[in-house]
């Protein structure tokens, strides 16, 4: 199992250069639903945030933690495990929790903030929860925290920025753009994950069930940790959705591009990642039409 350590997706300048800029096309998508008024609800609603926030920032890594020794994968798939759970929450997530009939005010609320605070609490998570991972022979655990937030801070900081500004001042502009730049941002984000996969399937390939079986359980749990934690913590089955799919679906995109700028395309890490991103559309859309089915309303 540990050979999946001595894997690397490789790119050179030119492809790591696009691959950002796919990024930040990402990132500013994410931002034009993304206004200053919404973070104005934290003070107007700070129990439901709070919640959502403590779910995707403090239980889900600590859940990562424990899947680590549980399953004992390579250094490099824990990695990958780790990093997942601390990224932001996915751009997706909005139009899950929409048609889940959940707090979509709140999912956008959860979303703006990590991915805002992203900048520096993603390096920072990362430093900290990858410390309780056993390092193995073939891999050693470093993370550049400066280098990383300089590069989040260029890939993230800037796209949104813009897209918040388009969203403020030219919101006929943004209304138009919207959907269509929201379609390609996905298109792109999944042709970047399959692409991924593809380019070292035959390597990978004795791999590619226990990768299935660690996201299939990790995923499933981050899912329904975020809806038991929201109900024990007594909010509505209305807000209770928003944060069980704010908890299982993250920001694979900004995973991809840190593990191909900081760890050489590492190939655990690569492909958890890349198989989170498509698998986590698959389980949050299914989740999201059965709710729908069952519309929740405020309490």
């Amino acid at each position: 199992m540990q050979d999946i350590d001595l894997h690397s997706f490789e790119f050179n300048s030119d492809q790591l250069f696009l691959l950002n800029i796919c990024l930040a096309f990402l990132m500013f998508a994410v931002a034009l639903d993304i206004k200053v008024a919404d973070f104005k609800r934290v003070l107007q609603h700070p129990k439901a945030a709070i919640v959502g926030l403590t779910s995707q920032l403090i239980l889900l890594p600590l859940l990562s933690v424990a899947l680590v020794y549980l399953f004992k994968p390579a250094s490099s798939i824990a990695l990958g495990m780790m990093l997942i759970s601390a990224c932001p929450g996915g751009n997706v997530s909005n139009y899950a929790v929409h048609l889940a009939k959940g707090n979509t005010a709140l999912s956008i609320l959860l979303t703006s903030i990590t991915t805002v605070s992203a900048i520096v609490l993603t390096p920072l998570a990362f430093g900290f929860w990858s410390s309780f991972i056993p390092a193995s022979s073939s891999i050693s655990i470093s993370v550049e925290v400066g280098q990383m937030i300089q590069t989040i801070f260029l890939l993230i900081f800037v796209p949104l920025s813009l897209g918040m500004a388009c969203n403020h001042w030219l919101p006929k502009l943004t209304n138009k753009i919207n959907k269509p730049v929201k379609a390609l941002a996905m298109i792109i984000f999944i042709s970047f994950a399959v692409v991924a996969i593809y380019m070292k399937f035959d390597d990978l390939r004795a791999y590619v069930h226990w990768v299935f079986l660690i996201v299939l359980v990790h995923n499933a749990l981050a899912l329904m940790m975020g809806y038991g934690f929201a109900k024990w913590n007594k909010l509505d089955e209305y807000t209770s959705r928003s944060v069980s799919i704010e908890t299982g679906i993250q920001n694979t995109g900004l995973a991809l591009i840190l593990i191909f700028n900081f760890f050489e395309g590492l190939g655990g890490m690569a492909i958890i990642a890349a198989w989170w991103g498509i698998w986590h559309l698959i389980t949050g859309f299914a989740l999201a039409t059965y709710w729908g089915r069952k519309p929740a309303t405020p309490n």
